[in-house]
């Protein structure tokens, strides 16, 4: 009895980092990246206008 319950923790172990895993890895809500394309854009407008300045 005593060695069924030695392989039931690794058992129980495996189950419970399966859980863990799935949960982690669950699909999460889509983010649109337009924010911050937005603001790639006007640093990008920016820099290209203090260059041509000079």
């Amino acid at each position: 009895m005593g060695a069924l319950a030695w392989l039931l923790i690794p058992f129980m172990a495996a189950i419970g980092a399966g859980l863990w895993g799935s949960w982690a890895n669950r699909t999460r809500r889509a983010r649109s990246d337009g924010p911050e394309l937005d603001g790639y854009a006007r640093f990008r407008e920016a820099m290209e206008r203090s260059h041509s300045s000079t």
